[in-house]
């Protein structure tokens, strides 16, 4: 009964590893690659003039591809760089250990080595806070930050303590933790999440966005990036320095985003009163991807109005 308890789900999550399908290529953009010390770092590239850098967020299956559409459209007048963070969609996932740290680096090190000019960092999520603390430590790289429903302030911005620890080692356990993630990265459980704490029109979620999820979270070593997020390990807080931050800040929030709702815009606005707000009705988590026009729209403004 031993031997059955360990081998029936080491055989399973041999058979999801086995069966998941790599994503080809993406066909959107001049894609690319980045040497970085931890591995390649996959990028896409699109259009010419000012340089944006759009950083994903963080979460299964998640990936720079949910900046596609509005990549698309910004490319028309900037030069854009959309990469997949280490660890997620197509880069290498061989860090020996994934902390904020790491991300922070990595953007820095992006900008030096591949955008090379002082460039506006757009992101999503947990990598907000990463541009936040990259815009403090090296402003002569960041031109300006817009942050889309950015985390860093309640939420994830505790350090792990010693229970994120036991969850991360839990997750990282070969078959249990194995086990745990191909359950939440199944097709129903991907299904589950993006219609519950990602998209607000829950028509969005199709099957060829649950496959995409599905497919990117079950890349070899991709669990090790996810686990490392879901325990916590990923946090930086943000709450002590943002009102040091000397570059011009566009946040953009969804009406229907969950966690962090709309509400937490204010504590943003309470440290950064000159930053602007816009509020995306009828979206959640992801407005750059259920209303990539408008967002676009409302964040070329923006940086228009930065001047040269």
């Amino acid at each position: 009964m031993g031997s059955a308890a360990i081998g029936v789900p080491a055989l399973i999550n041999a058979l999801v590893s086995r069966r998941a399908r790599r994503l080809p290529a993406a066909t959107w953009g001049s894609g690319d690659r980045y040497a970085w010390k931890w591995g390649d770092v996959v990028f896409q590239r699109l259009g010419e003039g000012a340089p944006l850098l759009l950083a994903h967020s963080f979460g299964p299956g998640h990936s720079g591809s949910e900046w596609r559409r509005a990549a698309e459209i910004l490319g028309a007048g900037y030069q854009v760089h959309v990469p997949d963070l280490l660890g997620w969609g197509q880069s290498d996932k061989r860090a020996p250990a994934y902390d904020g740290e790491l991300y922070i680096e990595l953007l820095g090190d992006f900008l030096k080595d591949v955008v090379r000019r002082r460039a506006v960092i757009v992101a999503a999520g947990l990598p907000a806070a990463y541009a936040v603390q990259l815009a403090l430590d090296q402003p002569e790289l960041v031109r300006a930050l817009a942050l889309v429903v950015p985390l860093g302030m309640e939420l994830h911005g505790d350090e792990p303590d010693l229970k994120d620890a036991v969850v991360h080692r839990l997750l990282r356990l070969p078959i249990l933790g194995t086990s745990a993630l191909n359950l939440f990265t199944s097709r129903s459980g991907l299904a589950a999440y993006l219609r519950r704490e990602v998209y607000a029109s829950p028509a969005l979620v199709d099957d060829a966005l649950v496959e995409e999820h599905y497919r990117h979270s079950h890349l070899p070593g991709a669990q090790a990036a996810l686990a490392a997020y879901l325990s916590g390990y990923l946090n930086h807080g943000i709450a002590d320095v943002l009102a040091r931050l000397d570059v011009p800040v566009w946040i953009a929030w969804g009406r229907g985003a969950a966690s962090p709702a709309v509400e937490s815009a204010d504590l943003w606005l309470r440290h950064l009163p000159e930053a602007e707000l816009e509020v995306f009705e009828q979206c959640g988590i992801l407005p750059h991807a259920e209303s990539p026009e408008e967002l676009c729209r409302k964040l070329e403004r923006f940086l228009a109005g930065l001047g040269d």
